[in-house]
């Protein structure tokens, strides 16, 4: 199911990324509730003039060093309006880099208004390239599926299926092998940049596997952390199936299927779960033949390639050979 994300509060964004931002909270405290409707970031330049069309208040405003330069040269009457003006539209916040300090102006609109101001050691441009990079992973379109993912040979895996079919049993015998665990059971799903699907698993399971019959087992200390994978691109979903009599199963992989999550398309394989089947062998196969795929190499449209070409081969040896009629009028050699 499909959740879009409609804000974050600045206290999030804060405690989320103060390591990686280098962020301090210089004022404005108990302006943290203040919610972040945008996941970009906005140098609010024409604003501090007075100009406010087009004014994207509904994201984190960002004062560097142009902006802090003129902002000092304006008097504090002059500052205090531009300022209430852009708390009035909703801004959420207000980031200094460069580790600039607010003017006393800011200091008593930020007390006043509630407006927290952050400031950061880190140049205007390197701060928004990876403050948009946090806010984007933070506004992405999120879903779950029951499914468990893993990473087979650098190729993500979502591995579906009804309960009880063996999903987890399959991923235990991959990860045997060598293979890498995302998650177990619930898989949880990110639409990043609107082109790639994200899986991870949730804080609280991160690293452990549920067998029937046996309980819960921790995969990174029976196997190794390398084992375990944090996150992973998904890259093809294969659905497990009870296997029944006159089930059509595909035999030549000329068709392919497709599954759909957040509004993105991916390969979809079915497989068909009987007794002395080596599903986690086939999983394996599907995966590495997508990534042959990927490469360019499809050996089922290279075998029929060559199947079309070997028939053409053998119609064209087969052709009859035309006669020549005589001509009539043709004269008969000189004995």
């Amino acid at each position: 199911m499909q959740k879009d994300v409609h804000g974050i509060t600045v206290a999030h964004f804060f405690e989320t990324f103060r390591e990686k931002l280098k962020l301090q909270l210089e004022v404005g405290e108990r302006g943290l509730h203040r919610m972040i409707h945008e996941g970009t970031i906005n140098r609010p330049a024409l604003a501090l003039t007075g100009f406010f069309k087009y004014f994207a208040h509904r994201r984190v405003q960002v004062l560097g060093a142009a902006e802090w330069s003129f902002l000092k040269t304006q008097p504090p009457e002059k500052q205090i309006a531009a300022l209430q003006e852009m708390v009035r539209r909703g801004i959420p916040c207000i980031v200094l880099t460069r580790n600039y300090h607010p003017t006393a102006p800011m200091v008593t609109i930020a007390k006043e208004m509630n407006l927290p101001i952050l400031r950061t050691p880190m140049i205007t441009m390197n701060w928004i390239n990876l403050a948009t990079i946090a806010l984007d992973n933070e506004f992405a379109p999120r879903g779950t599926e029951h499914a468990t993912t893993l990473d087979i040979k650098g190729v993500g895996v979502m591995l579906r299926g009804d309960s009880g079919i063996g999903k987890s049993e399959c991923a235990l015998a991959l990860i045997e092998r060598g293979h890498s665990l995302v998650a177990d059971d619930l898989t949880l799903i990110r639409l990043l940049d609107e082109r790639e699907l994200m899986a991870s698993s949730r804080a609280l399971n991160r690293g452990y596997m549920e067998c029937r019959g046996i309980g819960i087992i921790n995969v990174a200390e029976m196997f190794g952390v390398k084992c375990v994978r944090l996150e992973k691109r998904i890259d093809m979903v294969i659905t497990l199936r009870e296997w029944k009599e006159g089930v059509d199963e595909e035999r030549t992989g000329l068709d392919e299927a497709r599954y759909e999550m957040l509004g993105k398309s991916l390969p979809h394989v079915e497989l068909y779960v009987r007794p002395g089947r080596d599903i986690a062998r086939l999983v394996e196969v599907a995966a590495l033949t997508q990534a042959l795929k990927k490469m360019g190499h499809d050996p089922a449209r290279d075998f029929n390639n060559r199947l079309i070409a070997h028939m053409s081969e053998q119609a064209a040896q087969a052709k009859p050979t035309k006669i020549r009629p005589v001509d009539r009028e043709e004269k008969a050699p000189v004995s």
